[in-house]
């Protein structure tokens, strides 16, 4: 069923135009993604023990959106879920939940396009400025699907400041080759996506700073708290050990302050006006992390594991001040950036996401999705109000408009819509890959 936004009903002809003659061009897009940031992480989605005034800023002159999930609950699925913007079970790599820093044999299939390769072969510049963690062999790195920069770690939770991996190896890349840098990896990234957005060019640009912040090992930028790595396994999908609430305030000023000092470097290169930003979080969060009102984490399929923070910024076409219950996905995004710069996908790798922008502009009301998640041994759909999940021998029906931290099991009383969700899994898992075998 669609609701019409009665926002959309008061746009004027003026502002429709503007909106239009915006959209002929075609901008420069910064994709930011924060890595294990939970719902409830940013002060404008109701955290109450610090503030991330840039992040806000970046939401009042945009949209906010309260109804975003990421692909997967895990890093390397989800991200994999946006750079080909298709569910993350259709590949190899984004059935790695996730992808540890000792496995060299799995990686981003070189011959699938992604998000950077469309965009370059439609003239973008392109770049990566952050975390990878599809693959660490140079034929399933950026620079081989489409990134014509490439500078950040391969793996997922490096120290902040030593830049290695939990198994103690080096993790910091300028495209194919190792280098040494020394400082706190947000400052790092921050630094250098202020050198990318503020160099003179002739064609639009395509940026995706992937932050590590807040992933553990939680450690501030003034030295925070270590963590001791497992030697037996290298990235576990549980909590690391140590941090503390104020350490992880530390490292969200630091996140917050990069976003502002980026958005500064726009606006000081006069690109501001012209540049779709969207920011989000590749999963739920964790210890640290303030999810209410949902209930579970990283590594679920309850809402606290994959509904994430996100917020879209383009003067002009995406109005400012607003919010908006759309449910969107994390390939929604890739979707939506492609539309943005008029560029096609490959037609022998079709879509899953769709495009955002006629209801983040107002031209279109806000309508009912299905959307698909699979981890482990759980499973979720989310269909309209409705939402199906099987946690391992445990089946649930929830009713998400009045009971967000699914506490009350509807599967009795709604048995023809519960079997029906559950079928709609087994349709869409068929046409996926297998789990894999632990």
């Amino acid at each position: 069923m669609k609701r019409v936004s009665a926002t959309a009903a008061l746009i004027s002809p003026r502002v429709s135009t503007l909106a239009n003659s915006i959209k002929d061009q075609r901008p420069n897009i910064i994709f930011i993604l924060a890595d294990d940031l939970g719902w409830g992480d940013l002060s404008c989605y109701g955290r109450p023990d610090y503030k991330t005034p840039n992040i806000d800023s970046l939401a009042q002159q945009g949209t906010r959106l309260t109804s975003a999930y990421c692909s997967s609950p895990i890093c390397t699925p989800s991200r994999c879920g946006f750079i080909t913007g298709r569910y993350p079970q259709r590949l190899k790599v984004g059935l790695e939940e996730p992808l540890h820093a000792d496995n060299d044999v799995v990686g981003l299939d070189p011959n699938h396009p992604t998000i950077a390769s469309l965009l370059k072969k439609s003239g973008y510049e392109t770049a990566l400025i952050g975390k990878w963690h599809l693959g660490l062999r140079p034929e399933a790195g950026p620079n081989a699907h489409g990134f014509d920069e490439f500078f950040g770690t391969l793996t997922g939770a490096d120290d902040y400041f030593l830049h290695k991996t939990g198994l103690g190896t080096d993790d910091f890349y300028e495209n194919l080759t190792p280098v040494k840098r020394s400082g706190y990896m947000t400052d790092l990234l921050t630094e250098r996506a202020i050198n990318f957005v503020s160099r003179r060019r002739n064609r639009p640009f395509f940026l995706s700073l992937q932050y590590t912040a807040p992933h553990w090992p939680w450690q501030g930028p003034n030295g925070g708290e270590s963590v001791q790595f497992s030697t037996k396994v290298p990235e576990p999908v549980s909590m690391g050990a140590g941090g503390s609430l104020k350490v992880y305030a530390e490292m969200m000023r630091s996140l917050d302050t990069g976003v502002g000092h980026v958005r500064k470097g726009l606006e000081t290169s006069g690109l501001a006006k012209n540049t779709l930003v969207i920011f989000t979080s590749d999963n739920g969060g964790e210890r640290f992390s303030y999810l209410w009102p949902l209930s579970g984490g990283k590594g679920e399929v309850l809402e606290g594991g994959i509904r994430v923070p996100a917020v879209v910024c383009w003067p002009g076409v995406v109005p400012a001040g607003q919010t908006t219950q759309q449910v969107a996905i994390g390939m929604d995004w890739t979707a939506t950036i492609l539309a943005a710069a008029k560029t096609d996908a490959d037609p022998a790798y079709s879509l899953d996401g769709e495009n955002l922008l006629p209801v983040l502009s107002r031209s279109q009301p806000t309508h009912d999705r299905t959307l698909f998640w699979r981890i482990g041994d759980q499973d979720a759909v989310r269909s309209g109000k409705w939402k199906y999940v099987r946690i391992e021998k445990n089946s649930f029906l929830f009713d998400l408009s009045v009971d967000e931290r699914e506490q009350a099991n509807f599967k009795e009383k709604q048995p023809d819509v519960f079997k029906r969700l559950a079928a709609d899994f087994a349709k869409w898992n068929s046409q996926m890959l297998p789990r894999k075998v632990a």
